[in-house]
């Protein structure tokens, strides 16, 4: 890692310049943090479940038609993806009042909403990535219609695919959050591309059973047992052994460093440029 130009060095994701151009590597950190990085913790084996994890969902979404950075997982905390502009906005989807909804518009938690809600976020530390509306993502240029209606026909199709996936296991998908990045192809055309990971950092999962926490809040609201939760999603999903990779809370290193491949086939097969910020910023759309 010493040798590789880091990036970015993000709370749970270290970005490192990729072997090819248009290429990046992430580095999936065992950090947790939360309240906007004034909690924090090191919590072993949290990086590993989550490329995993993210790995997995990446592929399967590319294989329903959803075009995804992700093109394969280098070894057990890494994940080779390609370079993209990074759109300044974060969609969540929400399923099921829990978190900030439920906070600002006093829902009981855990109450179903009558229909999914969608809402926007600028990417913005700063700020604390505030709440933001469609007119002003328009009037600031955060993304221009066409964008945004494709974002948002990619959400639902992510919704109703990830419902069903964790249903299978007996989870629910209270809620999650989506982001995208632009990439131009060989003839100027913009792809937007599914970016950054989706796993229980980013995804509210709840057993259906005991509505359970499997996901982030469970470092969030101090009821400990993060990594076993995420293994458990990890072990329901298939993609480590029965009895998990953890013991006595240390990672078992040997099993981890075992774990087969994930490769995104569909996603090698499309002819794309690296990155080009001289691209036209417009011009036909393929999604």
């Amino acid at each position: 890692m010493a040798r590789r130009k880091m990036l970015y060095d993000g709370k749970a994701k270290t970005i490192f310049e990729g072997p090819e151009p248009g290429t990046i590597i992430q580095y999936f950190k065992d950090d947790a943090s939360a309240d906007n990085g004034a909690k924090h913790a090191v919590l072993p084996g949290k990086g590993v479940l989550n490329n995993r994890i993210s790995a997995y969902i990446m592929t399967r979404l590319e294989s329903m038609g959803i075009p995804t950075h992700f093109l394969k997982s280098i070894n057990m905390r890494e994940q080779l993806v390609r370079e993209v502009e990074v759109v300044p906005l974060e969609v969540v989807i929400r399923n099921a009042a829990a978190g900030s909804l439920a906070k600002r518009l006093n829902i009981k938690e855990g109450t179903i909403l009558p229909r999914p809600i969608v809402e926007f976020y600028l990417k913005n530390k700063e700020l604390g990535n505030p709440l933001v509306t469609e007119d002003h993502i328009f009037a600031f240029g955060w993304a221009d219609p066409l964008e945004l209606e494709e974002m948002m026909a990619m959400s639902w199709r992510i919704n109703d695919y990830l419902s069903g996936l964790f249903a299978g296991i007996n989870l629910r998908l209270v809620d999650f959050k989506l982001e995208f990045g632009r990439l131009y192809g060989d003839m100027g055309e913009l792809y937007l591309l599914l970016a950054d990971e989706i796993s229980p950092d980013n995804c509210r999962l709840w057993d259906l059973d005991t509505n359970e926490k499997m996901d982030k809040d469970r470092f969030r609201e101090d009821l400990g047992g993060l990594v076993e939760a995420y293994q458990q999603v990890a072990e329901r999903l298939g993609l480590i052994p029965k009895g998990g990779i953890i013991e006595g809370g240390n990672i078992n290193e040997q099993i981890a460093a075992g774990l087969d491949e994930i490769e995104n086939e569909l996603s090698r097969q499309r002819r794309l440029r690296g990155i080009n910020r001289n691209a036209p910023n417009k011009g036909p759309r393929k999604i």
